[in-house]
């Protein structure tokens, strides 16, 4: 089961026993910030896609959404989701649990600058029905084959007046 691959793979971070496990399921943003108890935007979601043939992650803030023009420009290809099968097949992790931590090394994982607007962040530790508290820079140190940082979202800020 892929929680315990991910427990197993946050250990070397010192990390694995801050990972919670819930009765009910996390799966989606407004169930998991009703399991942890906080607001959906600090709900780190993992969304991946695919360039090319080469699946990724990119970890947004719960309130966000893809952009398309700002992920072609940054992705040079046009936003497709992975399928739940491809998820489960590339990722390693199914929908719902779908995590940037313990991944196959073909899959690079990006980090929203949504994120950043929050002390700490609570993305799922691979399975429906788990979270991890991390703060934005422990999320990169942990997050398996991280790239950079990138501003691939919106619907997240405040609206300019």
């Amino acid at each position: 089961m892929s929680i315990q691959k991910v427990r197993a793979y946050l250990e070397q971070f010192g990390m694995s026993g801050r990972i919670r496990e819930f009765e009910v399921s996390s799966a989606t943003v407004e169930l998991a910030a009703v399991a942890v108890g906080v607001e959906g935007a600090r709900i780190a979601k993992s969304l991946s896609f695919k360039v090319g043939e080469e699946p990724i992650i990119i970890v947004v803030a719960g309130d966000a959404k893809i952009d398309n023009s700002k992920y072609k420009a940054q992705f040079h290809a046009k936003a497709k989701m992975l399928t739940h099968e491809e998820a489960h097949t590339l990722i390693g992790h199914d929908v719902g649990g779908v995590c940037s931590f313990a991944l196959p090394e073909n899959v690079k994982v990006y980090l929203d600058v949504s994120l950043k607007r929050f002390e700490t962040v609570f993305p799922a530790a691979g399975s429906d029905n788990s979270a991890i508290e991390l703060t934005c820079e422990e999320l990169e140190r942990c997050s398996s084959n991280f790239q950079q940082w990138v501003d691939v979202c919106k619907a997240w800020q405040p609206a300019l007046s």
